[in-house]
C-alpha cells in the first residue's frame, strides 16, 4: 500500500484484520462471544489513503464471495440535519456565528455542539440510521450469510459533536451479528484506550478488539 504518512503500523493492522476475516473456520474478528465488532484507528492524516486501502481489502473480499458496505457517517450526519427542515442547517450556522462575535468563539460552538447532539445521540438518532443502512446492506446479498463485512467510515464528521464508543454501543446487538469494523480516525492509547481525532482525552469504554 502507498500514500500512507505512517505506512508500517497500518498496513499491518489491515493485514491482520483481512487474515481474520478469510480464515478458513468463518471471520473471527472479536474475542467477545456475540459481539462481533472491531476499530481500525489511523492517523487522521492518512484519511485518503485509508479509503483506498478499504475499498482495495473490499475489492478482493467481493472477488473471495463477500458482500461488502461501507457505510458513510458523514452522509448519515447531514441527511438527519436536513431532516429537521430546509433551513436547519443554515439557521444553525447562522446563530453560531452570531453568539461567537458576540460573545465568544467558543459560546457559539458550545451551543451548536448541544443542538446537534440532542438530534443524533441515543438509540433513536445516529445509530438508527446506521442499523437501517446495515439491514439494507445484508439484505442485497442474504446469500453470503456470514461472508458480509460492514465497515463504518468517515467517522471524523462525527468530531467534536459524537463519541463513537455511544454509536457502538447502541448499534450493538442489531446487525446479525456480521462483522463490522469501525474504521477510527484518531490514535490508540494504551491497551483499550482511543482518542478521537488524537485531540479528546483518550475514551476506555469500547469492547471491540482494537486492530493496532
Amino acid at each position: 500500500m502507498t500514500g500512507f504518512q505512517h505506512p508500517t503500523q497500518l498496513q499491518l493492522a489491515i493485514e491482520a484484520l483481512r487474515k481474520d476475516l478469510l480464515r478458513d473456520d468463518g471471520p473471527q474478528i472479536s474475542t467477545v462471544r456475540n459481539y462481533n465488532f472491531a476499530i481500525l484507528p489511523y492517523d487522521p492524516e492518512d484519511e485518503f489513503a485509508l479509503r483506498a486501502a478499504i475499498q482495495r481489502l473490499c475489492e478482493e473480499l467481493r472477488d473471495n464471495g463477500w458482500n461488502t458496505g461501507v457505510i458513510a457517517l458523514h452522509a448519515l450526519l447531514i441527511a438527519r440535519l436536513r431532516a429537521q427542515g430546509p433551513e436547519f442547517i443554515d439557521t444553525m450556522i447562522q446563530r453560531e456565528k452570531r453568539l461567537a462575535k458576540a460573545t465568544d468563539p467558543w459560546r457559539g460552538l458550545r451551543t451548536l455542539k448541544e443542538r446537534v447532539v440532542s438530534i443524533i445521540e441515543g438509540p433513536d438518532g445516529l445509530a438508527k440510521d446506521v442499523i437501517t443502512e446495515v439491514h439494507r446492506i445484508l439484505q442485497e446479498h442474504p446469500e453470503c450469510g456470514e461472508r458480509t463485512v460492514i465497515f463504518l467510515g468517515r467517522a471524523g464528521s462525527l468530531y467534536p459533536f459524537f463519541r463513537t464508543s455511544a454509536l457502538l454501543k447502541h448499534v450493538a446487538g442489531h446487525t446479525n451479528n456480521v462483522p463490522v469494523v469501525l474504521l477510527y480516525p484518531g490514535k490508540a492509547v494504551g491497551e483499550t484506550g482511543l482518542s478521537f481525532m488524537g485531540l479528546l482525552p483518550a475514551d476506555r469504554d469500547y469492547r471491540p478488539r482494537i486492530y493496532r
